[in-house]
């Protein structure tokens, strides 16, 4: 039997499946919005419904958009022809930190046979489709076990189109995320990429 009302509990138990959040933290966060100015948690409240009614994945790259399509796919400033491969919709904004002004294409994940992850899983065919419209495609997919399986497999999956496909330099750690290296690392391994393919 919990000592909390069951309010606060429900509270604490949805902060609790947060990444990186466990029961002590999930616990003072549930104690601060408590305490917090009522405006404050309702505005939180309001921009998390806004979230699950708002957000759709934009139909071209398959990141989060407002709309049918993201702000990045709807620039006219962007360079179209080059095209960078992400797994999650997080990644772009690590990359658009380094100054990069191509277009992406969230795959939405990786090769996984151990978790029934397969090519069909994963948002492949759009991106050859794109890539007859490119003149380079860069996988910058996180160097994992699985994330190397996917680059291989893309790899052979644009192995018939006219485009130049290259990979992040290497740099970057083995079994490492994207989402924790730093930002000259990134830039680098943007700008020192290596062709994994002639296009």
């Amino acid at each position: 039997m919990t000592p909390f009302p069951p309010s606060l509990e429900r509270v604490i138990t949805s902060l609790e499946k947060l990444p990186g959040i466990g029961k002590k933290t999930a616990r003072r966060l549930g104690f601060f919005l408590l305490t917090a100015e009522k405006e404050y948690v309702l505005e939180m409240a309001q921009a998390l419904q806004d979230l699950t009614k708002y957000i759709q994945f934009c139909e071209i790259c398959h990141s989060i958009a407002e709309g049918s399509l993201c702000e990045i796919c709807q620039d006219p400033h962007r360079d179209r022809g080059t095209i960078c491969v992400v797994e999650e919709p997080a990644d772009i904004f690590i990359f658009e930190r380094t100054g990069f002004k191509g277009l992406y294409h969230v795959i939405g994940g990786v090769l996984s046979p151990l978790d029934g992850v397969g090519p069909d899983d994963l948002n492949l065919q759009d991106l050859v489709k794109r890539a007859a419209e490119a003149r380079e495609i860069i996988l910058a997919i996180n160097a994992s076990i699985e994330g190397e399986t996917t680059t291989l497999f893309l790899t052979q999956l644009l192995a018939d189109q006219n485009v130049k496909v290259t990979r992040l330099a290497r740099g970057l750690p083995v079994g490492g995320n994207l989402e924790y290296v730093d930002d000259l690392t990134i830039s680098r391994s943007l700008t020192e990429r290596v062709s994994v393919t002639d296009g």
